[in-house]
């Protein structure tokens, strides 16, 4: 999927064992940034490598699906998503949306809703029905999600930390998608 100056596509595993140190630059961008997306700060570049690194088997196996979105003239990545289809029998119908990160140089491009158009359409054609997320209240994130057509349960106090280790709640998004999308 490419246009607006970025191309957005599905990354195989060997792709990320090779983007692994520049997907590690986006993480610590992100988090030193102050995005709740599960890690602390100061983040390390060597320990975002190693947990990128870690999802390949995942990515391998198609319990993980991954994207980049890269500028389109210099191939820089500017931002990813992830899903992660469910594996029990009762729920195969849903995956979980996570680690949504755009860089902030690229922030403004409506290059998030891009990310989630690729994995909202891949969600469908894997059959799942149902995506999930959680998000950081108040944030920016949040009200993308909103503007995005997810639909917003409630919050869930004290769910997570920020990235210096502050208690912050959780916003829970769902979205229908597919056969089952409303």
């Amino acid at each position: 999927m490419s246009g607006g100056g970025y191309v957005v596509g599905e990354v195989t595993a060997e792709e990320l064992r090779g983007a692994a140190d520049e997907m590690a630059g986006l993480l610590v961008e992100t988090v030193h940034g102050g995005a709740s997306v599960g890690f602390l700060a100061p983040l390390e570049a060597a320990e975002a490598a190693r947990w990128w690194r870690a999802l390949v088997p995942d990515v391998a196996d198609g319990r993980l699906v991954v994207w980049a979105a890269r500028e389109e003239a210099d191939g820089r990545l500017a931002g990813t998503v992830q899903l992660r289809p469910a594996t029990t029998a009762n729920g195969r119908h849903r995956g979980e949306v996570a680690k949504l990160m755009v860089h902030p140089a690229d922030r403004g491009h409506r290059l998030a809703g891009r990310l989630l158009a690729a994995l909202e359409e891949r969600a469908a054609e894997l059959g799942l029905r149902l995506l999930v997320l959680d998000t950081e209240t108040g944030s920016p994130a949040e009200r993308m999600y909103e503007a995005a057509g997810w639909n917003r349960v409630g919050e869930v106090p004290d769910y997570a930390t920020d990235p210096v280790g502050a208690p912050c709640s959780t916003t829970v998004f769902f979205k229908a998608v597919g056969a089952g999308g409303r």
